[in-house]
């Protein structure tokens, strides 16, 4: 339906014509368009200031005294924007009269921008943890995990051991009786004919000694002697009996002396800076011993959950016999499989369900059945918890002198907890694919059995967190695509094979955006528009460690072409030789692992011996090939400052 409406006559005559097919917004705009164009004697007048007043007009409710008592809805205030925003967007529809070309209300901005509209997509809110938290968090869960765990499973038996020496009763002994003279002799020779220092008391036990009025320079005063007592099998040690006991105890002290109980000549192990040989525990008493194994369950946990990115309700459905035996079906190479139940969005009960998953988090959960109490299959592995409180217990062992003396890194304050370690593994995998995780974690090992979980269980838990790397891979994959635009535009070009075929895409993208070379009349300006038009490239791209693969060719893709599958549908990233794969392009952010291949290279080179020509060769085209990229993206650089000179 085409619609001519003529405002005014003689000189102020303004004429509207356009088709109307975009419904209530376009039938708005003209509405709009015929008051103003009588309000201000043509459109061409309107300016910046009389969008603003207009938008300011219709985003809030007055009173009769023309006080402002309240905001529209973001509905109402879209409307109003949105009319204006169409009026530059349809100028080209206004035949006699139109805004000015250089209007640009906003900023270009889009009308659901301008009203602050929420998104009407459900968001994932949660926020991942800090790069500087997660560093060394990870760090030192992975080394309590491989290094200590082994130690804390066989401390835990010496404390599950002690606990059941302790508990054992002899017949005759008891409150009634006499000192056990004889019992205690035969005990305190057995410490010396061993060497074996006494237990000593916890400190908070010595302090209450000192309350009630021992000595402290009594031998005596650090001695657990309830300790002692239990040995024998008596409940405790009765003040009574010190007289004559006295004499006995203060001798094994003056032989053997007194030591906490656990941990003694702990086995020795490389510091976590490999810089020295140190004992993997000092002494301890036993609370010191049970929370050291906590932590190192808590170790376990973070393991887990940060690296197969199992929920809270997930990790807590684990129990005792989880741990699936481990397929080989490639000789040398193994899937490991934990079996859980999913507990999100299913009926009572949960379902029952299984994670592919790598090696680090299997010997994880492998340590948290031995650490446990009762080995008995299904039981709960972890049964419910409070990681945060777990948390909070870790990081201040990690920050305690106890954990620095192993050389670990200080961990930050900054909050952690079950969803943002899942958030975290999502964003990891899909936007840095060499960032933190993945100098502690093989990322790619993780993508892979993440991607065999939803295989062998399409509608699985695994499923969904791979669909939430794959949203946040787009979401990366736009942003990359945009800012190489922008760069663009500013006259940043690309370097490689492919760097022409990507110039000339995006100069196509810029001719659309261009007013005076648009064909449509409508013009494109935000964001939003640009990444409409950039999204079919965006599906292309897929990130080398040295350069981007814009994969939109198989038949022109090198790896394939090496690897002799022309027709897959992905590249193969670990085969990319991207100084010759005419999809491949570089980019100043690859520059410093070019510039640092090429000096390792070049170290490599200096010590080789001369009769090893044929890897001599080798070597010296792999530098020659390092430095020529250097010098293409230092090149492409240098002509944009010398353009900016100008």
């Amino acid at each position: 339906m085409v619609v001519s409406v003529v405002v005014g006559d003689g000189d102020r005559r303004a004429v509207f014509s356009g088709f109307i097919g975009a419904g209530e917004s376009v039938i708005k705009m003209i509405g709009f368009g015929l008051a103003i164009a009588v309000l201000f004697d043509g459109l061409e007048r309107i300016d910046t200031q009389d969008c603003e007043a207009y938008l300011a007009h219709r985003r809030y409710i007055l009173d009769k005294n023309d006080v402002v008592v309240g905001e529209q809805s973001h509905g109402t205030r879209r409307s109003a924007a949105q009319v204006v925003v169409d009026l530059v967007n349809y100028r080209e529809l206004f035949t006699t009269d139109r805004v000015a070309a250089d209007l640009r209300p906003w900023g270009g901005a889009t009308a659901s921008a301008v009203a602050e509209m929420p998104s009407g997509r459900t968001q994932n809110k949660t926020t991942p943890v800090e790069d500087d938290v997660l560093q060394p968090m990870l760090a030192a869960a992975l080394f309590l995990v491989s290094t200590l765990g082994p130690h804390a499973v066989e401390l835990a038996r010496q404390v599950r051991e002690a606990d059941r020496l302790s508990s054992r009763k002899t017949e005759g002994l008891g409150v009634g009786g006499s000192a056990p003279v004889a019992e205690f002799a035969e005990l305190l020779d057995e410490y010396r004919r061993t060497c074996t220092a006494l237990p000593m008391l916890a400190e908070h036990h010595v302090t209450d000694r000192l309350a009630d009025g021992w000595s402290p320079k009594d031998p005596l005063l650090p001695v657990a002697t309830g300790v002692l007592a239990r040995q024998i099998g008596v409940s405790q040690f009765w003040a009574r009996w010190m007289p004559r006991l006295r004499g006995p105890l203060e001798n094994a002290v003056a032989a053997v002396g007194v030591k906490e109980v656990f941990g003694r000549d702990a086995v020795e192990i490389t510091a976590v800076d490999a810089s020295s040989l140190l004992p993997w525990t000092m002494p301890l008493h036993r609370l010191e011993a049970v929370a050291l194994v906590g932590i190192v369950r808590t170790a376990a946990i973070i393991v887990l959950a940060t690296v197969s990115g199992m929920r809270a309700s997930e990790l807590m459905e684990l129990r005792i016999g989880c741990r699936k035996t481990p397929e080989e079906p490639v000789p040398g190479l193994h899937r490991y499989r934990l079996a859980s139940k999913v507990v999100k969005g299913q009926p009572l009960g949960g379902t029952d369900d299984e994670w592919v998953v790598i090696e680090p988090v299997y010997r994880a959960a492998e340590l948290a059945e031995d650490l446990h109490d009762d080995r008995k299959d299904g039981a709960p592995l972890f049964g419910r918890f409070a990681f945060t409180v777990r948390y909070r217990w870790f990081k201040n062992w990690v920050n305690s002198p106890a954990g620095q003396r192993l050389g670990f890194t200080e961990i930050p304050d900054g909050q952690v907890n079950l969803r943002m370690l899942r958030r975290t593994l999502a964003l990891e995998m899909a936007y840095r694919p060499g960032g933190v995780l993945a100098s502690k974690i093989h990322l790619k090992h993780v993508a892979v059995a993440t991607t065999e979980g939803y295989a062998s269980r399409p509608g699985g838990a695994q499923a969904e967190l791979l669909a939430e790397v794959n949203k946040h891979e787009s979401d990366r994959n736009l942003d990359l695509v945009l800012a190489e635009f922008r760069n663009y535009q500013e006259g940043i070009l690309p370097a490689g094979p492919g760097a022409r075929s990507l110039t000339e895409f995006f100069a196509s993208i810029d001719e659309k955006l261009e007013p005076t070379a648009a064909s449509a009349p409508k013009i494109q300006r935000s964001d939003r528009d640009v990444l409409n038009l950039l999204t079919k490239r965006a599906k292309t791209l897929h990130i080398g460690p040295a350069n981007y693969c814009w994969f939109t060719d198989p038949s022109r893709a090198l790896c394939l072409k090496l690897a002799g599958t022309p027709t897959a549908d992905r590249p193969l990233v670990g085969m990319c030789d991207s100084a010759r794969c005419p999809q491949a392009t570089h980019h100043p952010c690859h520059r410093p692992v070019w510039a640092e291949h090429a000096e390792r290279t070049k170290t490599f080179l200096g010590g080789l011996g001369k009769t090893r020509k044929t890897e001599h060769a080798r070597l010296q085209n792999d530098h020659d090939r390092a430095l020529r990229v250097v010098a293409e993206i230092d090149a492409v650089a240098l002509d944009q400052l010398d353009e900016d000179s100008v």
